[in-house]
C-alpha cells in the first residue's frame, strides 16, 4: 500500500471495515476512490477499490432482483433512443412534449411520471425516440425511489440527454446526477479502454502487448483473477494503467453518449444560475425554455449529432431519390445500406454511384466498402 495516503483515506477505509450494510460500504469505497491521489504507486490500490465496487453492486442487484423489484423497457423504435433523465420537477415531462407528439400529464409538483414515457422527434427527416424518465433522486443507484429499474431504462438506451432545472441549484443537480449514474456504471462523453478480453475454456492467460500497461505481468494476472477470469487472450491496444484494466473486466459498466440541457431559462434566476454552472463544470450546457420552446430546434440538432447517425438517401438508376432516408451509424459503407435493403441485391450488387461529401465528383463510382457521410445519394447496380 502507498505510504503517502492522508489521514482522511484510513478513517474512510475504517467506515468500510465497520460497515453493516452493502450501501454503508459502497459509501465508504467512493470516499476512499476519492481521497486517493492519482499517481503510479496508487494504480495497484485504485483497481482493487473498484473492484471491491464492482462486487458490491452486483450483491446489490443480486438483493434487487431477489426482492421482485418492478423493471422498466421500453421497446426502441425509430433510428436511436434516448433517455431524458433529470431530478424530480426539473421540465422533462414540457420538454418531452416540446419535442414530440407525447401526450404527457404535466403538473407544477414532483414526481408527475411514474413510468418511463417515450415519443417520437423528428430531425431531418430522422424519427428519434424520447423516453422521459421518472425523475432520480439522490441514492438511487443504492435503491431509493426505483432507482435501479429507473437507471436501467437509462442503461438501455443509445444516448441520455441530462435535464437540469436552471432555477433551482442546477450545479447541485448536476452533481447529484453525475454520482448516481457513476455509480450505477454508466459513464457519459468517455471512450471504454481499447483493451479486448477473449475469455477461453482452458489454456491459462495469453497477454499481448503487456509493454503498453503500467504494471508487471503478475499483477494484470491477480487483476485478472479478482475478476475470476482464468483463461483468457487478452489484448492490450493502447497505453493503460491497472485501474483501466479494472474498467475493461467490469462488464456492469455502459458507455453512453449525453448532451447536457438547462431547462427553465425563461424564470428569473436562471441566467444567473446558469452563468455560474458555466464557470464550475466542464461540460457545453445548452440552456432551453420547455414552455416557451426556446432554443429547442438546436436541441434537435445536439441530439442528432451526438448519436453518430447518418442520413444516406437511394435511388434506382434514372430514377427518383426515396425518402425518408436510410439511418446508419457513422462509418456506415455501401454495402450496409445494400443489406438494409435486401440482403439479395447485397450479394449481388457489383458497384455503385455515389453523389455527395463522400466522393469526388457527383455519381462517382464506388466498391461496396466505399464509406458514406451524412446526406449522401446510393445508387445500386
Amino acid at each position: 500500500m502507498p505510504a503517502n495516503l492522508p489521514p482522511e483515506y484510513f478513517r474512510a477505509e475504517e467506515k468500510y471495515l465497520t460497515a453493516r450494510s452493502t450501501e454503508e460500504k459502497m459509501k465508504a469505497l467512493e470516499e476512499m476512490l476519492r481521497i486517493v491521489p492519482k499517481h503510479k504507486g496508487t494504480e495497484n490500490l485504485r483497481a482493487l477499490l473498484k473492484r471491491r465496487m464492482a462486487k458490491l453492486k452486483e450483491e446489490m442487484e443480486k438483493k434487487a432482483g431477489k426482492k421482485g423489484g418492478e423493471r422498466f423497457y421500453v421497446k426502441k423504435e425509430g433510428a436511436a433512443q434516448v433517455a431524458l433523465l433529470g431530478m424530480p420537477n426539473c421540465g422533462k415531462s414540457t420538454l418531452l412534449s416540446s419535442l414530440t407528439n407525447a401526450r404527457v400529464e404535466i403538473a407544477n409538483y414532483p414526481f408527475t411520471t411514474l413510468k418511463p414515457t417515450p415519443g417520437m422527434m423528428e430531425f431531418n427527416e430522422v424519427q428519434i425516440q424520447l423516453v422521459e424518465i421518472p425523475g432520480i433522486i439522490r441514492g438511487a443507484s443504492l435503491g431509493k425511489g426505483m432507482g435501479p429499474a429507473l437507471l436501467s431504462a437509462a442503461r438501455n438506451s443509445d444516448g441520455i440527454t441530462l435535464v437540469l432545472d436552471l432555477s433551482n441549484d442546477p450545479e447541485e443537480q448536476y452533481h447529484i446526477l453525475m454520482e448516481e449514474l457513476n455509480r450505477s456504471g454508466i459513464r457519459l462523453n468517455e471512450n471504454p479502454p481499447n483493451i479486448k478480453i477473449e475469455r477461453r475454456g482452458s489454456g491459462g492467460i495469453e497477454i499481448r502487448g503487456l509493454n503498453k500497461i503500467r504494471a508487471t505481468e503478475s499483477e494484470v494476472i491477480s487483476l485478472l483473477r479478482e475478476y475470476g477470469v482464468y483463461n483468457a487472450l487478452v489484448v492490450i491496444n493502447e497505453k493503460c494503467s491497472l485501474e483501466e484494466l479494472s474498467e475493461a473486466l467490469d462488464e456492469r459498466l455502459v458507455y453512453r453518449r449525453c448532451r447536457l440541457v438547462g431547462n427553465k431559462l425563461d424564470l428569473p434566476e436562471s441566467k444567473r444560475n446558469l452563468r455560474k454552472l458555466e464557470r464550475n463544470i466542464k461540460d457545453e450546457i445548452i440552456a432551453v425554455s420547455a414552455k416557451t420552446k426556446e432554443n429547442l430546434e438546436r436541441l434537435k440538432r445536439e441530439i442528432f449529432g451526438m448519436l453518430n447517425l447518418i442520413r444516406v438517401y437511394t435511388k434506382t438508376p434514372g430514377g427518383k431519390i426515396r425518402r425518408p432516408p436510410v439511418v446508419l451509424r457513422k462509418g456506415a459503407t455501401v454495402e450496409d445500406v445494400a443489406k438494409l435493403i435486401h440482403s439479395e441485391i447485397a450479394r449481388n450488387m457489383r458497384f455503385a454511384r455515389v453523389w455527395g461529401n463522400s466522393v469526388k465528383y457527383p455519381g462517382q463510382h464506388v466498391g461496396r466498402d466505399h464509406v458514406l457521410m451524412d446526406g449522401d445519394v446510393v445508387e445500386l447496380h
